[in-house]
């Protein structure tokens, strides 16, 4: 298996498990009976930063595994195909 850590991988993380403590907090504001206007608003917030976390994401496979694979020296066509074919599965993502 390669290695597929980037640089934002922490900061992905970071946000994601922040996510993860927002959404608990609007579960239990959802057991406490508080108003969808509120509970709706928080989960707006909720699928805004999710979004921002899959955009890194996305950003990081595209300006680096995409990069580095066409940038390589050795060309290999089945890798090349791979490569794209990786890339088109990634973009419906977007």
């Amino acid at each position: 298996m390669s290695n597929h850590a980037h640089h934002t991988h922490p900061a992905v993380v970071k946000r994601l498990k922040r996510i993860h403590g927002h959404l608990k907090s609007v579960i239990a504001m959802i057991e406490d009976e508080r108003e969808c206007l509120e509970l709706a608003q928080q989960l707006h917030a909720i699928e805004k930063a999710v979004c921002q976390a899959k955009r890194a994401l996305i950003q990081d496979h595209i300006d680096h595994c995409l990069e580095d694979t066409l940038s390589q020296t050795k060309k290999d066509t089945r890798s090349d195909q791979r490569s794209l074919a990786k890339f088109k599965e990634i973009t419906k993502y977007l």
